[in-house]
């Protein structure tokens, strides 16, 4: 039995179509919250608890044999910032703790790349690369930092622990509109009339879950496989959205100092007025000044992953937002 946390996420939804299609059973954890009615409810097992109950976790990982572990709080703002480190961090442990005692063979965990770069970090490899809590921004990197840290020295101590950190998923299926997700809405709706200069490497969601299968069948424990598709500029991928939506990209680009005042205010405004996610935030602004343009090779030799062509998932991103009636 496969068990995936976080299954009706945006990578987490993917990965179980993919495991189903693989014939693969599969069990998923959510949050008790969390909407899952897009999921083959009739074709899988859905249990409901919260990572952060370990006594609920050590119920649900029974009778697994291989685990995913997706479920994290993937926004860059939460109005009670110590739940990160509950969620991400702590949730984690529960989670890999649990399926180890169990007895799982095999359990992987899903870290991020907004953790893989440092102020003397100007892009490349990052599969043997070790960073510090000092290179780390805000509480979200934080939190997925320790969390990627416990998983490393759970697989030092003989566990067979892998470690998959996927760069920004684009494609159809985001629901809750991750970051990466609500930006492309933004532009596509004409609500980004500037942009702010940065390196991003650009992903689609189904080669992520296809990667996932991949190195739970094949990675190596205590080996980060970095699932990474096409390294771009932010105007570049907005440019490749504009084709599609026949919009211009924006021709300004915002000074950083700028950016991060705006960044500031926003979640001003969102802790203590709106209580709604901002769409800037300090986090997301500050990482703009870090590169995040990747070597993937040794990942994709090692899994035998290619990643598809940045049009064809920008066209089936934008099919799938004009589905849900958001352009």
């Amino acid at each position: 039995m496969n068990l995936v946390t976080g299954g009706a996420g945006f990578i987490g939804s993917h990965l179980v179509q993919r495991l189903l299609a693989g014939g693969e059973p599969v069990r998923v954890l959510e949050h008790p919250a969390a909407v899952a009615s897009h999921l083959p409810l009739e074709r899988i097992e859905l249990v409901r608890a919260d990572i952060r109950d370990s006594g609920a976790i050590r119920n649900m990982v029974r009778g697994c044999d291989r685990v995913y572990h997706l479920a994290a709080d993937p926004n860059l703002w939460r109005r009670n910032r110590c739940e990160y480190d509950q969620i991400n961090h702590k949730g984690t442990l529960n989670v890999m703790r649990a399926a180890l005692d169990s007895g799982a063979s095999h359990v992987l965990y899903v870290s991020t790349e907004s953790i893989l770069t440092s102020d003397k970090f100007h892009g490349g490899a990052v599969e043997s690369l070790r960073f510090r809590e000092e290179d780390m921004i805000g509480p979200y990197c934080l939190s997925k930092f320790r969390a990627e840290q416990a998983v490393f020295q759970l697989a030092e101590a003989g566990a067979p622990a892998v470690v998959c950190s996927p760069t920004l998923p684009i494609g159809p299926g985001d629901r809750n509109q991750t970051p990466p997700t609500r930006l492309s809405v933004a532009f596509c709706q004409g609500k980004i009339p500037a942009y702010l200069d940065c390196r991003i490497n650009l992903i689609d969601v189904r080669d992520v879950a296809e990667g996932l299968v991949r190195a739970m069948q094949r990675g190596r424990p205590g080996v980060r496989y970095l699932l990474g598709g096409h390294n771009y500029r932010l105007i570049e991928w907005l440019q490749v959205l504009g084709q599609i939506v026949n919009r211009p990209a924006p021709q300004w680009a915002i000074p950083y100092p700028v950016a991060l005042a705006i960044g500031w205010f926003n979640e001003l405004w969102a802790d203590h007025i709106s209580h709604r996610m901002p769409m800037a935030t300090v986090t997301g602004v500050r990482l703009t000044k870090r590169t995040m343009h990747f070597d993937t090779s040794e990942t994709f030799a090692e899994l035998g992953l290619k990643p598809r062509p940045i049009a064809e998932s920008a066209t089936d991103a934008v099919r799938w937002y004009r589905e849900q009636h958001w352009i």
